[in-house]
């Protein structure tokens, strides 16, 4: 065996050198340099046992090296909760017997959890509860379980690529609005019993915001530097929202607490607002395309938050709560709370009215100088005078678009997502253990792997279902239910030579059999977030 000089050593990745320590080499290296091979080779074989505070120890050691010894490709990849004796950039396979679903609540369950008796549940919250995406808590309120969250994660990811595209600003505004802002506005009083409201030990009154116009209209004007130069601004948030109705029903779609995107706009005049106005509707077009919703944008009331132009984003559904009124011929549309009752013809071109019902997926106001006058949220104009900013305010439901999406798109017993919303991409069922099929076992795994490998942007997004001791029938009976948009068996043809794998695109209804580099180059076209 050639002997490497100490300087060849030093540019051979430890990994490799560890080879050469393991053979006896390891007294030609200088000691740091056998410190830093001796520290790396515990990380490499040893990861699997030693704890979690023994292995960053290690680490610490390392990175206290010099530069050459501590930036080999494998130190240098190292994430501290992946324990395994995987090749460098290749995770842990993730297993569906290891997620986290609570199922099969019972609808007495689900009505008692709820506090209420005999009023049955949507689609959507019926499904939700089934497979164990969301759990009741307490009247309108729930556990966003895991599968939940990554939905609801991807969804947020596609709100803030369209809401910077127009240079919107990512803030976080605190839950709790103290009572003096919402006096000011008088809301404290005419919002009623909907506002949640509480007092701190030293007496201070507070509410749990439903929206944030006074929050961020005080913030505004505290700033007193803003500049004509610095308009449009545009800045939104993605929290936690709460209001005490009434009624909480249909899960996610009206609860008590929710997540919303909100976002406010500040313009220097009332043209320039509307134009901004017009930007961030196009937007909101825009993402529900990318969704694939039908959404309608309607004429819709001011209500409480008040102005002189609101819009509304309704989602054409059964069970949907607004009563919706739109003209085929010209494309008027207008929610029914802002027209006659009794009126039949399109007030643009005097057709047809049709009337559908329909989910707010989004709201959107022109307020003028309505909160920024209470507030005095000023910039200094073109002449250098203080002028008082134009506003507008746009939300999103955000939890209320994914029980929106399963409520639209799902068959009586199938979730169905958009795509880019789906929780996991990909899932691989594997033979039943002791069937005809078992030796193909191995080859699920390997696919895998190659998934992950060569598709880099499902590396995440690939789901194994390891319920050996179920048949493949039975898996993929739950794989439908759930939605995954892949769903790759397995089965008797993954034994052929070569290997067809059966591939269920759910959003299509197609069923295929594929080969291995047929299933890559059909998953190198999936879209993520």
């Amino acid at each position: 065996m050639k002997k490497l000089s100490t300087e060849e050593l030093s540019h051979v990745p430890s990994y490799t050198v560890c080879s050469y320590w393991e053979a006896g080499l390891g007294s030609k290296l200088p000691d740091s340099r056998a410190n830093a091979v001796t520290t790396h080779w515990c990380l490499h074989s040893a990861s699997a046992s030693l704890r979690r505070g023994v292995m960053e120890g290690l680490l610490t050691r390392c990175r206290a090296l010099p530069a050459w010894a501590t930036c080999s490709p494998q130190l240098s990849g190292y994430v501290p909760h992946r324990f395994h004796h995987r090749a460098p950039g290749r995770g842990k396979r993730l297993a569906l017997s290891r997620m986290f679903q609570p199922q099969n609540l019972r609808e007495d369950q689900v009505l008692s959890l709820e506090g209420r008796s005999g009023e049955l549940t949507c689609k959507s919250q019926r499904l939700m509860l089934q497979v164990g995406l969301i759990h009741p808590a307490s009247s309108g309120c729930y556990h966003l379980l895991p599968y939940t969250v990554r939905a609801m994660e991807k969804l947020v990811r596609v709100i803030d690529q369209e809401m910077q595209a127009i240079g919107g600003q990512k803030v976080n505004m605190p839950s709790l609005s103290p009572a003096e802002l919402w006096r000011a506005t008088s809301r404290w009083d005419s919002m009623g019993k909907e506002l949640l409201k509480l007092r701190d030990r030293h007496g201070k009154e507070y509410c749990l915001g439903p929206t944030h116009e006074e929050a961020i209209t005080a913030l505004i004007a505290s700033q007193q530097t803003l500049s004509y130069k610095q308009l449009p601004l545009l800045l939104y948030q993605v929290t936690r929202k709460f209001r005490d109705e009434p009624r909480p029903r249909f899960g996610l779609l009206r609860g008590r607490e929710f997540y919303m995107k909100d976002m406010y706009t500040f313009d220097s005049s009332p043209e320039a607002a509307r134009q901004t106005y017009s930007l961030v509707c196009d937007a909101y077009s825009s993402l529900f395309d990318r969704l694939g919703l039908q959404c309608v944008k309607v004429q819709a009331d001011v209500g409480s938050i008040g102005g002189t132009m609101s819009h509304e984003f309704q989602l054409p559904v059964d069970v949907g709560e607004d009563r919706l009124a739109v003209c085929p011929s010209c494309g008027f549309s207008a929610n029914m709370e802002t027209l006659d009752l009794s009126q039949t013809n399109c007030p643009a071109c005097q057709g047809p009215l049709t009337k559908t019902k329909g989910i707010e997926v989004g709201h959107t106001f022109y307020l003028g100088t309505k909160y920024s006058s209470i507030f005095s949220a000023q910039f200094t104009n073109v002449h250098g005078k203080p002028s008082l900013a134009e506003m507008g305010c746009y939300g999103l439901g955000v939890t209320r678009i994914l029980a929106a999406v399963i409520e639209a798109l799902a068959t009586e017993d199938c979730i169905r997502w958009p795509s880019l919303l789906a929780p996991y991409q990909v899932c691989l069922i594997s033979p039943k253990k002791g069937s005809k099929e078992e030796a193909a076992a191995e080859l699920t795994g390997h696919l895998y792997d190659h998934i992950t490998e060569v598709v880099p942007q499902l590396q995440g997004e690939v789901l194994l279902d390891d319920r050996t001791h179920l048949t493949i029938g039975n898996r993929l009976k739950d794989a439908n239910k759930f939605g995954y948009p892949f769903v790759i068996i397995a089965g008797k043809r993954a034994l052929d030579d070569p290997a067809h794998f059966e591939v269920w695109c759910q959003n299509t209804g197609e069923v295929v059999f594929l080969t291995r580099e047929g299933v890559l180059e059909l998953l190198s076209q999936v879209q993520v977030v």
